[in-house]
C-alpha cells in the first residue's frame, strides 16, 4: 500500500512481515512494513546494472511474471511510496530524477 492506498495491480505480491526486536521495533536492514516481495524485486531489478535491455525484459516477464507495461506502472507507483525510498534510497532517488527530467522535457 502507498500512503494514498494500495498499489494498483499488486495481485502477484506476497506479504513478508518485517523482522522485529523484542521491544517490537523494526530492525535495521529489514524491509519496511507492507513492502511486498514483488515490490522489493522490482526495486532490486532497477538497482542492477543490466548488460542488455533484453535480459532485463526477460527477467521481468519470466521471473516476475509481469507484462512490461504492468512492471513500469508498478515501478512508477513505487517511486512515490515512502517505503520504497526507505528500502532502496539510491535507486528510488535516481529514478525520480530520471522521471522528472523526462517530464520537464515535455
Amino acid at each position: 500500500m502507498t500512503e494514498q492506498g494500495p498499489i494498483v495491480g499488486d495481485s502477484h505480491a506476497q506479504h513478508t512481515p518485517p523482522a522485529t526486536t523484542s521491544s517490537g521495533d523494526t530492525t535495521l536492514g529489514s524491509p519496511p512494513p507492507d513492502l511486498t516481495l514483488l515490490h522489493r524485486k522490482i526495486l532490486d531489478a532497477e538497482g542492477r546494472s543490466w548488460t542488455n535491455r533484453s535480459h532485463k525484459e526477460r527477467y521481468i516477464r519470466e521471473t516476475l511474471c509481469l507484462r512490461l507495461s504492468h512492471y513500469y506502472q508498478l515501478l512508477n507507483a513505487l517511486l512515490d511510496d515512502a517505503r520504497a525510498l526507505a528500502y532502496a534510497p539510491v535507486t528510488v532517488n535516481r529514478l525520480r530524477r530520471v522521471r522528472e527530467s523526462r517530464r520537464s522535457r515535455r
